[in-house]
């Protein structure tokens, strides 16, 4: 079976569920609302915040809808979406993001690193905006390091707005004692929720409309289950709603059920 059987199948105008939202097209929920207003909040301050959530939470698509609406010109973002790049790798990413060539020896390229910064914010009148993705794996080197870029002029000048995001751990390593100037450094902290059982119906829905079919394809039974199943995290949902409408269509239904669902639970759950 393709996705374009499936597509035709149930009558979608493209395939639903998918992670290739544009940001205006992403569903709001609470949890998700409140994350972009922290961040943009964050932004607007220059701060540092620590963003957390279980493995797909939204905290990637939070960061994503928050960026989108900021003034390009204004600001450069810096993405890192994987930090297995050791401490000398954060340096030579925005080193290179803010148009230089980053020098070998680490001391050199630390020191490039900051005044690149600082001629970013205070030459190119734009606020720079770093972001580490998987923030948990950073390790205790790479978590020193980005300690010490905070610190500018005496700490009266914010040289950049950083913002981490990963998985619960990330807090917790965070408050140990070996990181404690860090975590006075920390403006912001927030941990992301997965949705209510209501706003996982609304998410259903809301992804079904996207894909052209208004009305209510998946049963309460079924909804339900995807809930309890997924915990209300939207990677998973999506996981589930998508198998669950695999199991419709090979069992020629025209609505999604409590027992499609519950082959869908079974196929993406098993080992």
């Amino acid at each position: 079976m393709s996705l374009d059987q499936l597509a035709s199948f149930f009558g979608f105008t493209r395939t639903p569920f998918r992670r290739d939202l544009a940001p205006a097209m992403l569903h709001r929920h609470s949890g998700h609302n409140e994350a972009v207003a922290r961040i943009r909040w964050c932004i607007s301050e220059t701060a540092l915040a620590v963003i957390t959530g279980e493995v797909g939470a939204g905290k990637t698509v939070a960061l994503r809808a928050a960026l989108a609406e900021l003034d390009t010109s204004r600001h450069t973002v810096i993405y890192l979406p994987n930090p297995a790049v050791g401490a000398r790798g954060i340096h030579a990413a925005v080193v290179t993001s803010l148009g230089g060539v980053p020098r070998f020896h680490t001391a050199a390229l630390i020191a490039q690193t900051m005044d690149h910064l600082a001629a970013e914010k205070h030459e190119r009148g734009r606020d720079v905006i770093l972001a580490v993705d998987e923030a948990h794996l950073l390790n205790t080197d790479q978590l020193e390091q980005l300690r010490l870029l905070t610190n500018s002029e005496m700490d009266s000048v914010a040289p950049f707005t950083g913002l981490l995001l990963g998985q619960p751990t990330l807090r917790r390593r965070i408050k140990l004692g070996a990181f404690a100037a860090l975590d006075q450094r920390i403006m912001l902290r927030y941990a992301l929720p997965g949705m209510t059982q209501a706003e996982t119906r609304d998410y259903l829905s809301h992804h079904l409309k996207l894909a052209g079919r208004g009305d209510q394809l998946f049963s309460d039974d079924a909804a339900n289950l995807i809930h309890q199943t997924s915990r209300g995290l939207p990677r998973a949902v999506n996981n589930l709603a998508l198998q669950a409408l695999v199991a419709t269509y090979a069992a020629n239904k025209t609505i999604v059920d409590e027992s499609a669902t519950r082959a869908a639970v079974t196929e993406v759950t098993a080992e």
